[in-house]
């Protein structure tokens, strides 16, 4: 586990060839790689921007605003758990970010790339569900959806309902300082 935080915290990024560093080797699972992305980017995060001001919660629950309910519907309803939340209280700004350890587009019905519509969905229900709460970061939250990439780059923006919602990309085969910067360049510091 210390060599996985030091990978994360390095951004470096794990491979199978020879080298001079040997780690354990994690299982295959899909879930794990996708669980270090999401804690690599959040203690990316939380390292880079706390000294300035911003406030980095990873793994934050927001709350369903529910006005009613059957008595087994806690038994089933599933939490909204965001990966991380970037809030700057000297703006009042507010960044909820889901990583994805997917592509960013697939194909679509009648184009040949698409924007996955159930990460819109997720995304949406993340910032529209917090609105009216009394929480005036939650009133006017942006969202980014980030996802690696390997060579291409996407930075796209749209405003929907008065919240920002990026869908971006960090090529993880980009030198450390640069991936440091992209992922800067994404939450606009």
């Amino acid at each position: 586990m210390v060599a996985a935080a030091q990978l994360a915290y390095d951004l470096a990024l794990p491979t199978e060839s020879a080298g001079g560093n040997v780690l354990a080797m994690p299982g295959r699972e899909e879930t794990w790689v996708r669980r270090l992305f999401e804690r690599a980017i959040g203690g990316l995060y939380a390292v880079a921007l706390s000294p300035l001001g911003w406030h980095v919660r990873c793994g934050a629950t927001l709350q369903w605003q529910i006005s009613s309910k059957t008595e087994g519907i806690d038994d089933i309803l599933p939490a909204m758990r965001t990966d991380v939340v970037l809030d700057y209280d000297g703006s009042g700004r507010r960044i909820v970010i889901d990583t994805k350890f997917t592509s960013v587009v697939t194909a679509g019905w009648y184009r040949e790339q698409s924007l996955r519509s159930g990460y819109i969905y997720q995304m949406y229900a993340y910032l529209r569900s917090q609105v009216g709460c009394g929480d005036p970061q939650a009133d006017s939250a942006s969202g980014l959806l980030l996802h690696p990439s390997v060579g291409t780059m996407i930075d796209e923006t749209v405003v929907i309902q008065g919240h920002s919602i990026r869908f971006a990309t960090v090529d993880l085969v980009s030198k450390p300082a640069e991936i440091r910067a992209q992922l800067l360049r994404c939450v606009e510091v």
